[in-house]
């Protein structure tokens, strides 16, 4: 046996509306499933499945899983549509082989909130910010690091001899940071004999070396500090394998674009030097 209850039931003559509940109704309207309530609408238009006292637009209250299920059929595309005040600014979609979450706009960033706060978004370029809105330049990854006591970033390896970070282009791994036994790291950069040739000893190694202009400086943002080391430019002459970028070199918005130095570039100089004092003692020796 079929029932229902309910105030009214309005058909709007000329079409096929149906309305239940009537104009002066301030209670809820309650759909039932086997005598039980399924659907509510409450006075403020809130829509309950599941529960009588919806407090949201839709609320669902299930003991099943899922909760709720968008099926598309077939054909790859949105499944959900977000819109802030008529304007569509995010979506939600499937595919055949694909799960995407996506901002709407030239502009739009996805966020990520916890407890109320950003945590983390992907702005419209595709770069990665981790507690920061701002990027700082174009790196696709920024962590943004305000507690000199937090890390950025830790990787940990469970592991012995294995990867922390590869380095790849093309060709394959170009280079890592390693885990070595228990307690070591190692920087590595490719270095095998078989991706090289035109392969020769280092010649005058010594006069190269004298060219060299070690200095003691301090850099602008820490004036307190004085340290050791080389000024880009002038290593470049010398070992130009061991510098990035160009002196004085500026970007396309005017701004300086710094060289930088790998000092370890200079090791193998260092090293064909001291061979060659020790050879010259060991002839003084032997004279």
């Amino acid at each position: 046996m079929s029932k229902l209850e309910t105030n009214t039931i309005d058909t709007v003559s000329g079409t096929t509306n149906l309305t239940i509940g009537g104009a002066n109704n301030t209670g809820s309207t309650t759909i039932k499933s086997n005598n039980t309530a399924a659907i509510t609408v409450d006075s403020s238009q809130n829509v309950g499945i599941g529960t009588t006292s919806p407090d949201s637009g839709l609320h669902i209250t299930q003991d099943v899983n899922p909760v709720l299920k968008l099926d598309r059929g077939s054909a790859n595309s949105t499944n959900l549509n977000l819109n802030y005040n008529g304007t569509l600014t995010g979506q939600i979609s499937t595919g055949s082989n694909s799960f995407e979450v996506s901002a709407v706009g030239a502009s739009t960033p996805t966020k990520f909130f916890v407890n109320g706060s950003e945590r983390m978004r992907i702005d419209s370029n595709g770069l990665v910010l981790v507690n920061g809105t701002t990027a700082e330049g174009t790196a696709k990854f920024q962590a943004h690091c305000g507690d000199q006591n937090v890390y950025c970033a830790s990787i940990f390896s469970i592991n012995n001899n294995s990867d922390y970070i590869e380095f790849l282009n093309d060709g394959g791994q170009r280079g890592s940071i390693r885990r070595v036994g228990a307690t070591g790291v190692s920087y590595n950069t490719t270095s095998d004999y078989r991706l090289k040739e035109n392969v020769v000893e280092i010649e005058d190694a010594t006069t190269r070396l004298k060219q060299l202009k070690p200095k003691r400086f301090n850099f602008i943002e820490e004036a307190d500090k004085t340290v050791d080391g080389f000024l880009a430019h002038e290593v470049q002459t010398v070992v130009p394998e061991a510098v990035h970028g160009e002196k004085d070199a500026v970007k396309e918005d005017g701004t300086p674009e710094y060289q930088g130095i790998d000092q370890a570039k200079l090791v193998p100089l260092l090293v064909k030097t001291i061979q060659e004092l020790e050879a010259r003692i060991t002839e003084l020796e032997n004279a």
